[in-house]
């Protein structure tokens, strides 16, 4: 019992200390400076319908903490696309999550990025891109291109540490919702959700 606690809480420390060193090496590609909580994670993974059949897309998986949710919550892990920008992070994933479809590339490029899953129908999208350390243009053409991804009513979950959406409000192209506040998360986090009717 004891060997696990330490076990557990060694893995816990590593996954704070990459996430740290990724912030460190790139703070506008790494959105926090603590890996997000696994209260955070259940939550945005709660979006996803498993009976749908159709794969999940994540983007910013980061140490995989998010990832980890997304298959318990009853994801195959052959069902899901996750993109990293990070290579170390990547690296990282690979390892950690055998059989997740792990893309090192750019979110903000996804026709290119996704290669043959670029075609793809994905049930939903779960994003922890730090949208604020981007130019609001580039936050709303991330935010229409997963949308087109997509079926119209289907989500996209964005987590943000700022107390309004990363993206503003245009209901004639897309709905925002405010989802969840997590203050089980350093820093408290805003979880918003995209959708087209």
């Amino acid at each position: 019992m004891e060997l696990r606690l330490k076990e557990r809480l060694g893995r816990k420390f590593d996954e704070e200390i990459r996430f740290f060193k990724g912030w460190m090496d790139g703070p506008k590609r790494v959105g926090a400076i603590c890996p997000t909580s696994s209260v955070t994670a259940k939550r945005m993974a709660s979006v996803v319908d498993t009976a749908s059949g159709l794969p999940v897309l994540e983007l910013g998986p980061g140490t995989g903490i998010i990832t980890k949710a997304i298959l318990k919550h009853g994801v195959a892990p052959d069902r899901l696309v996750s993109v990293e920008y990070s290579t170390d992070f990547y690296q990282h994933l690979l390892r950690t999550f055998p059989g997740v479809n792990f893309i090192n590339g750019d979110a903000f490029d996804l026709g290119r990025t996704l290669g043959a899953w670029k075609d793809k129908t994905f049930d939903s999208v779960v994003s922890a891109i730090p949208l604020l350390s981007f130019p609001m243009e580039r936050r709303i053409a991330l935010i229409e291109d997963l949308l087109d991804r997509i079926p119209a009513g289907r989500p996209v979950m964005q987590i943000t540490y700022g107390p309004i959406s990363p993206v503003i409000a245009n209901p004639d192209r897309y709905r925002i919702k405010h989802y969840d506040f997590v203050v089980r998360n350093i820093p408290p986090a805003q979880l918003w959700l995209y959708t087209r009717s």
